[in-house]
């Protein structure tokens, strides 16, 4: 009877070895990796990201951004979580290529996987103004003090 009871733990614990254990090495491609791989590519830019952006229009036109500038949407800005104001990035639409570059001029809501909230003048460059989201590339090309 003691012995029904003893191999419950002993099993268990040699489950647990058993399944946590995988010889299978998963790589995945960090956004480091790509920084560097874009870095080798274009000597001038200084910082990377990729992820979704979005953009922002007539609720907020005429308000004032977090640098204290009033908002234009038919200026080429942008508000970005931790970038410094006035830094200049390219933007790419990774579904269809355009680009265009904007400057940082407003703060925004941090979400998973959101960079960037575009001017309305910039979401229409890239042509992203029927799905409201892209996916992007953003690329420091001048850094903002």
């Amino acid at each position: 009877m003691a012995n029904k009871y003893l191999i419950y733990p002993v099993v268990i614990l040699f489950s647990l070895i058993l399944f946590s254990c995988s010889s299978a090495t998963r790589y995945t491609k960090s956004n480091d990796s790509i920084k560097d791989e874009v870095r080798k590519k274009y000597d001038n830019i200084l910082d990377v990201e990729t992820g979704t952006a979005s953009f922002y229009a007539d609720e907020f036109n005429g308000r004032t951004t977090a640098n204290g500038e009033v908002y234009d949407m038919n200026d080429l800005t942008a508000a970005h979580p931790t970038y410094p104001f006035n830094t200049i990035v390219k933007v790419t639409n990774l579904i269809n290529g355009k680009n265009v570059e904007v400057r940082i001029n407003d703060r925004m809501p941090q979400f998973k996987g959101r960079i960037i909230d575009l001017s309305l003048a910039a979401a229409k460059q890239l042509g992203m103004l029927n799905a409201g989201i892209q996916n992007v590339r953003v690329e420091v090309i001048r850094w903002g003090k």
